[in-house]
């Protein structure tokens, strides 16, 4: 075999390892994305139901709807007048409670949605007692415990994904060092060669180093691809895509995997070098 079909194949097979690896990172943001979107849609279904008091004027109805506009923690907002609730109730139930009453006793709201970062206990407390503030505000209905439940859920969703995180990051780092250092292992001799003619640490380094992130660059571009040939095919298959592919999104995505693409080829290769480094020539036939 020759030196450069030798060369090559040790650079491909270092490539798609580390890309490999690379690709279950890419997975664990995209099962991180989507679940963090599903548990966001969920949030934001909840519903406050501002009940307002029958002399309540147009004009407070008003400054309550500005207040919601500007608000930062309401998503979108609707006006149920009485005569509105009525006409719900009855399509609902079936019954008009005119007929016996001689009135409407149902009264006018707002139901206010909620953005998914404030479906927490204390959060929405903070905003009850805002609307409470105004007197024409009769009552503040929401389902507590369905939002100590989501807080709850959310919390142990975020615990479980960090520690597949963790894990995955683990088993990442230990395969891509090994595949570093098998690479490194090859270049013993250059190694030890340069430190006898007094070549500097750094100046041996560099260049491994520097070849090693570039490698893990291009190992990162084939994780890329592969995880956006899956979300294709999901979608081709399932109809609809594994995460929402936001600009946001995709950015991390792609920051995360080009980023432990670089921290960990880096770091993998100066540990590796510096293992040949501090060896003594007799030492390295017996690696």
């Amino acid at each position: 075999m020759s030196k450069n079909h030798h060369f090559f194949n040790t650079y491909l097979t270092a490539t798609v390892s580390v890309s490999l690896v690379l690709l279950l990172i890419g997975m664990e943001c995209v099962l991180g994305l989507s679940a963090d979107s599903l548990f966001r849609k969920v949030k934001e279904n909840v519903n406050m139901s501002v009940v307002l008091a029958d002399e309540t004027t147009q004009e407070d109805s008003l400054r309550f709807a500005t207040l919601l506009n500007a608000a930062p923690f309401c998503r979108e907002y609707t006006y149920m007048s009485k005569d509105d609730a009525l006409r719900e109730h009855v399509e609902k139930l079936g019954e008009d409670p005119t007929a016996f009453l001689g009135y409407n006793p149902l009264q006018a709201s707002f139901e206010v949605k909620l953005n998914a970062p404030y479906i927490q206990l204390d959060s929405v407390a903070m905003i009850d007692s805002v609307f409470c503030v105004f007197p024409f505000v009769s009552k503040v209905v929401y389902q507590k415990e369905m939002i100590g439940e989501l807080d709850a859920q959310g919390n142990k969703l975020s615990l479980i994904l960090l520690a597949v995180a963790l894990i995955l990051l683990i088993v990442s780092l230990a395969l891509i060092v090994n595949t570093i250092r098998l690479h490194v292992y090859s270049k013993r001799f250059s190694i030890n060669t340069m430190q006898l003619v007094g070549a500097t640490p750094w100046i041996i380094k560099g260049p491994i180093v520097w070849k090693t992130v570039g490698l893990g660059m291009i190992a990162a571009m084939l994780a890329l691809l592969m995880v956006a040939g899956i979300l294709y095919a999901a979608y081709y298959h399932l109809g609809f895509w594994l995460m929402p592919l936001t600009w946001q999104n995709l950015v991390f995505l792609a920051g995360v995997v080009i980023a432990s693409a670089f921290v960990i080829t880096f770091f993998s290769a100066v540990f590796a070098v510096n293992r040949y480094i501090r060896m003594k020539t007799s030492d390295l036939y017996f690696v």
